[in-house]
């Protein structure tokens, strides 16, 4: 294990109790919060010359897969929030300046929808919007989220989408937003801006993050930086999400043990034993396929070339199905529980629960996915909307 791992396992037992505080508060707490922060888990893609580590992505990925069977809230968080620094350190350094200068322990939240419209005035835009989903935000002080530019009467002049940075001083919280029937602990709260001033420094054009060339643009030569933005977020997702399928799983072996069935042991039950088996190998072979494809894009890019498109594409299919294969597992195993399962009290039908709200992000929206690698594989052009 590394030594933000290391750090995180010392509260393994806080993790593991805190899910339920955690969804009834809405939010992640303070305290798995503070063990996340001391932990620098969050600063694990983040540049050394802010503080950060300059991590392996796979580490990263081990690191939140761990956190996230035990703590799905917690995980989900380690995943969204922990790779912004990824993108931010591929920016302008005013603006990670800003952001890490006095603190390098400052979050970032997100989200990247494209909802927001910004007006070119002198030295920037004036900027606003409203977007759903910004996981983690509670915790976070500053926000990166979607938006697209337009003309002095609001109409889009680019299609692009751009990141625009902002401070906690510049958005609006909409707490009564997130209620949920599940991933309700990450507290994925709705967002508000209204005629925020946003420099120009502080914009972060996707093209060049999506392709990997952003980092070598901003004179960063390490391989991390050239990883590409999807396949790094969405792999970040997907691990979060297969951590849900794999704590499901952990719930019902616990449970299980214990358990008495009408044919006697539950853990001698061929009918039990028949599910446990397969689901554990699927959720064993999806975080396998991730790892390895991290560490594969990370070789090539190690080796001093970008992606491919068809690579790229490759990837995004292979983490997709990954997270689809998974919760299919943890679904699987939910089914055999038995009826004592749907207690709220009992860990399994939340970490279910979660897992499966998981599929409804939209890194985890299986058809354009499969359609673009599909249209890429036969040689068609894939369909503008989706990026990979």
């Amino acid at each position: 294990m590394n030594a933000v791992l290391d750090h995180v396992m010392e509260h393994a037992e806080l993790l593991e109790s805190d899910g339920p505080v955690s969804e009834e508060l809405g939010r992640v707490s303070d305290e798995v919060a503070a063990v996340l922060r001391e932990s620098g888990v969050i600063r694990m893609l983040q540049p050394r010359d802010f503080g950060g580590f300059e991590s392996h992505p796979t580490e990263f990925l081990r690191t939140a897969y761990e956190i996230g069977q035990r703590n799905g809230a917690a995980g989900w968080i380690t995943g969204v929030v922990g790779v912004h620094p990824h993108e931010l350190a591929q920016g302008d350094p005013r603006m990670q300046r800003e952001i890490w200068g006095e603190d390098p322990d400052t979050w970032v939240a997100s989200p990247y929808a494209p909802m927001g419209r910004a007006r070119p005035v002198e030295g920037g835009y004036v900027f606003n919007g409203r977007w759903p989903f910004s996981s983690g935000t509670d915790h976070c002080r500053w926000v990166m989220i979607g938006g697209l530019i337009t003309d002095q009467e609001g109409n889009v002049t680019d299609r692009e989408t751009i990141h625009f940075v902002i401070p906690r001083s510049d958005y609006e919280i909409l707490h009564e937003s997130w209620d949920v029937i599940g991933l309700r602990g990450t507290g994925s709260k709705d967002i508000v801006v209204k005629d925020a001033f946003v420099p120009e420094h502080r914009l972060i054009r996707t093209n060049p993050v999506t392709d990997g060339s952003a980092g070598s643009i901003a004179g960063r030569d390490a391989p991390l930086y050239s990883m590409p933005r999807n396949v790094v977020f969405s792999g970040a997702v997907t691990t979060a999400t297969i951590a849900l399928a794999q704590g499901t799983l952990a719930a019902y072996v616990k449970w299980t043990r214990e358990r008495s069935s009408r044919f006697g042991s539950a853990s001698r039950d061929p009918f039990q034993l028949s599910v446990l088996a397969p689901a554990a190998a699927d959720i064993d072979a999806s975080i396998g396929h991730v790892l390895h494809d991290m560490d594969r894009a990370f070789d090539i890019v190690s080796s001093g070339r970008l992606l491919t498109l068809s690579e790229r594409a490759e990837i995004r299919r292979n983490q997709v199905s990954a997270s689809h294969r998974a919760a299919a597992a943890a679904d699987e195993i939910f089914k055999v529980s038995g009826g004592s399962q749907l207690h709220a009290k009992n860990p399994m039908q939340r970490m279910w629960r979660d897992c499966q709200s998981a599929l409804h992000h939209v890194q985890n929206y299986a058809g354009p996915l499969y359609q673009a690698y599909g249209m890429n594989y036969f040689g068609g052009e894939m369909p503008a909307a989706v990026k990979v």
